[in-house]
């Protein structure tokens, strides 16, 4: 079995990480724009954040046989730094139409502040404009007010439903998102978000349709496995082969290829890996180490 992890922030992993992440069966992850862990204050330091993005990370993936995309917008958190976020505006529309691109995100609520809503709207006018799927962030803080929330302002500015992913899910959230035709992403977390086991009872209530998971791994205590790890467990637990399928890699491609820049031909007509190719001059490489070089077909 094969895994998409449709969130996840590499630019906090290690190249350990990728290497166990191929060993477990990802090949392709979906990079969000996100919060670092401390607060950017010029806005040069998020056009380098968003370059590495489409540039330097989807290079290092691709060294371990992984294919990267992303989605490019403001956060949350940061849409509170009002010179700030005027500026990363100002930027996006550079970086939305890149190669490996699939949409806006993550945007959405931290603390529901009226500057969030502020830069929430600007953002789902601008894919509105450019018919761009949106990956919203739900807050951890008041998330069933947030989420509904969320949904009220993407139908308020004329987005389909079945162009928005909704992210970080929980039990209260789930029933609404899938009523009013939204995609439904839930965060396999260590001890927060949504755990592994609560997530074959939501698979078991609810289905397999619209549903995927990812592992939202970033710079703090969590699992870049969460994917391949949730579905091991999905069929030890007598979830289908088919919903397991559905829930870690089909619905997410799915959804996602409505940007035409995802396709399932990307990995499976075969990855070629060469560690001696170089980015800007750099290499994954430090001296003395023998240059992977493989040339495989994938089955799904």
């Amino acid at each position: 079995m094969i895994f998409i992890d449709p969130h996840i922030h590499m630019v906090s992993r290690t190249t350990d990480d990728y290497q166990a992440m191929r060993a477990a069966g990802i090949v392709a992850v979906i990079e969000p724009a996100f919060w670092q862990g401390q607060p950017r204050t010029e806005v040069g330091t998020y056009k380098d954040y968003l370059s590495m993005l489409i540039g330097w990370e989807r290079f290092r993936a691709s060294q371990f046989g992984i294919r990267h995309y992303c989605t490019v917008g403001l956060n949350a958190k940061e849409a509170n730094h009002e010179v700030l976020a005027e500026g990363v505006m100002e930027l996006l529309p550079l970086f939305l139409m890149k190669e490996g691109v699939l949409g806006i995100g993550e945007i959405g609520f931290d603390e529901q502040t009226p500057l969030e809503e502020k830069y929430f709207r600007a953002q789902l006018e601008m894919a509105k404009e450019l018919d761009l799927l949106v990956q919203v962030h739900t807050p951890h803080r008041d998330k069933k007010r947030g989420t509904s929330r969320s949904m009220d302002l993407c139908i308020e500015h004329g987005l389909s439903p079945q162009k928005v992913i909704i992210d970080h899910n929980n039990e209260e959230t789930v029933q609404e998102v899938l009523d009013r035709g939204f995609w439904a992403a839930f965060s396999i977390y260590p001890h927060s978000k949504m755990g592994n086991e609560r997530m074959i009872e939501i698979v078991r209530r609810y289905g397999s349709e619209r549903i995927f998971i990812n592992s939202a791994a970033d710079w703090g205590i969590s699992d870049p496995l969460a994917v391949p790890k949730t579905a091991s467990l999905m069929l030890e637990r007598g979830i289908s082969p088919t919903d397991v399928r559905k829930v870690c890699y089909q619905n997410a491609l799915e959804a996602f290829g409505q940007s035409g820049q995802i396709h399932e031909s990307d990995w499976l007509e075969g990855i070629t890996i060469d560690q001696r190719q170089l980015f800007n001059g750099n290499s994954i490489l430090r001296g003395g180490q023998t240059p992977l070089i493989t040339d495989s077909r994938i089955i799904a």
